[in-house]
């Protein structure tokens, strides 16, 4: 979540915690947003100029939008629900709104699937999962909120199963199936989300639960023989101690052997499993790779899987409340996650909106067993038009190289870089352990060796504005490390945006491969994929002069040794249809 970065951000959180106390706030989001109800609005977004608005991410009209909840695949059709609020470009009203698409570029929008009207939803429609059960039925477990203001879980189902759109859902009389007990001594304002449903050794279903005691974030486990009727285990599938509520759990299978998705329900001799979860402290995810005991019913980390804040991220910039799906069709599993807004609340309701969906991700099981691997779905290359190539290129020190014939604020750029004087790399201080603090010290106006150098998007004329996507490489201690950085810190001149600057290491090996680089422009968006997908970064920019036909692309390298760029290929990206 953004850090407040305005006045406007203090005066809302003081106000809504005032209201708290008086008895009228609501709880908490599964997104972990403040409610500025004093800030409703319904401005349409088109009363303003939007420079900002995407061509080919998926956001609505107008209004505000967080988590994406139980995308699946159903006869054909893709199915993406969020959360949503009708009433304005700020957290509140949520519902799950609903829109479908043949082929997860371009989108159909319909009416709210699920939104209050029972006694266990009456006060919110939170995040969930949507499952497949047997006979090609679809569910959606999702966290109400009842008029006590408690977190409890609710199931609906489609109202017609012979509708590919599936436009009516229907909820089960019995809700909440789920809810916080004195006896299990869950803090009913901490037990939200429950994942996709998978099916034991014993037939019977499993689902997890965000929740917390204490410091201690868990996962909580029930069990269920008819997805109706739940019980909860006497231990939590997995728990990390001084991590806090864990929001949005995801627990999944990946292949060892080669990169294809997994039905959530398969387990074996080759299988490995992923729980990321999504810390509310930090608002940071990350995730781990390790091993499920379907007997026991218990998920262990492997050994150097880093199970905190200081572990693998699918994204290391904007990227929060992720969900998986996998699509049986293509048999892959796609990742879905929410981008929020580095903009002041003021100029989000300025702008009549909020929020935007990342653009799907294919996501598999590194060779190395290690950590996933992402990469944009493949259908998003459908929209590159006006292909640019730069030849072969040895790009010298402090070396700007502007890449013209794209519409540089909606354009796909891969390149790829190569270096041979590797043994002239600046020393790495075993100090530097932090990465998004190192790329903050050494951004991209920082001149080093070998880096920073790789691309400059967003860019106005006279480069008085830009953000920096780039790599520096350093001699550690028995390897050369790599450093990529997303340096937002000039990508503007409004100063009442958030320009933090992100980063992570990137497990590559610059002696024996290139390292590579694919960033996906779309107005206020930079996407970036370093390494093949290894580590990926993802940044909310809002220029002031690089807008539309005033934004520029450029190469640099701004280090004192050469670097070869054997190619660098770039892309328009026509607008898909979405609304």
């Amino acid at each position: 979540m953004a850090k407040p970065s305005s006045l406007l951000h203090l005066l809302a959180s003081a106000v809504l915690a005032i209201s708290v106390l008086l008895g009228h706030g609501v709880l908490h989001v599964g997104a972990s947003h403040k409610v500025y109800r004093h800030l409703q609005t319904t401005v349409e977004s088109t009363s303003v100029k939007q420079p900002y608005r995407t061509s080919y991410h998926f956001q609505p009209p107008k209004n505000w939008i967080n988590d994406p909840n139980g995308p699946m695949i159903y006869k054909g059709i893709y199915h993406l629900f969020y959360q949503y609020n009708p009433k304005g470009a700020v957290w509140g009203n949520i519902v799950w709104a609903h829109s479908t698409s043949k082929d997860l570029v371009n989108w159909t929008p319909h009416v709210p699937a699920i939104f209050p009207s029972q006694k266990s939803d009456i006060n919110g429609c939170w995040s969930g999962s949507a499952t497949i059960l047997p006979g090609y039925k679809p569910a959606i477990l999702y966290t109400g909120i009842n008029p006590q203001n408690q977190q409890v879980q609710n199931l609906a189902v489609p109202k017609n199963l012979s509708d590919p759109y599936l436009i009516e859902w229907v909820k089960s009389p019995r809700n909440p199936l789920m809810a916080p007990t004195a006896m299990n001594g869950i803090n009913a304002s901490s037990f939200r989300d429950p994942t996709t449903g998978w099916v034991g050794p014993d037939g019977r279903w499993r689902v997890i639960i965000g929740s917390k005691k204490d410091r201690m974030g868990m996962a909580i486990l029930y069990r269920s023989k008819d997805f109706v009727h739940w019980t909860e285990a006497q231990h939590p599938l997995h728990s990390a101690e001084n991590t806090g509520m864990w929001e949005c759990p995801d627990f999944f299978p990946v292949s060892v052997q080669v990169p294809v998705g997994l039905d959530t329900s398969i387990n074996g001799p080759n299988v490995k499993h992923v729980l990321k979860v999504s810390l509310d402290d930090t608002k940071h995810e990350y995730y781990t790779v390790g091993t499920y005991n379907s007997v026991t019913d218990k998920y262990v980390p492997d050994e150097g899987s880093v199970d905190s804040d200081s572990g693998l991220r699918y994204d290391y910039g904007k990227f929060y409340a992720s969900k998986t799906f996998f699509d049986s069709e293509k048999k892959r599993r796609i990742l879905w996650g929410w981008i929020n807004e580095s903009s002041s609340v003021d100029d989000d309701i300025k702008k009549g909106w909020s929020g935007i969906q990342a653009i799907p991700r294919t996501l598999w099981l590194d060779k190395s067993g290690k950590q996933l691997v992402q990469w944009p779905i493949v259908e998003i290359e459908k929209l590159r038009t006006n292909q640019v190539d730069l030849p072969n290129k040895l790009i010298k020190g402090g070396t700007v190289l502007e890449v013209s014939g794209i519409t540089a604020a909606q354009a796909d750029v891969e390149v790829s870089f190569e270096v041979k004087e590797l043994e002239k790399a600046e020393v790495l201080d075993p100090t530097w352990t932090n990465p998004q603090m190192l790329c903050s010290q050494k951004g991209a106006s920082v001149k080093g060796s070998l880096g920073p150098f790789g691309l400059l998007v967003m860019a106005s004329k006279g480069l008085q504005e830009y953000t920096a996507v780039f790599f520096r490489i350093f001699k550690g201690q028995n390897k050369y490390v790599v450093l990529m950085c997303s340096d937002q810190s000039r990508s503007s001149l409004n100063n009442n945006n958030d320009k933090t600057t992100y980063g992570a290491f990137l497990d590559v090996d610059p002696l024996h491969e290139k390292l590579s680089l694919r960033t996906l422009i779309d107005h206020s968006i930079v996407e970036s994929f370093g390494g093949g997908g290894k580590s990926c970064i993802t940044a909310r920019v809002y220029p002031v002069l690089a807008v539309e036909n005033g934004s520029h692309l450029h190469v640099f390298n701004n280090g004192t040794q050469s670097v070869g760029v054997p190619k660098l290929t770039a892309w328009s990206m026509k607008k898909a249809h979405i609304y």
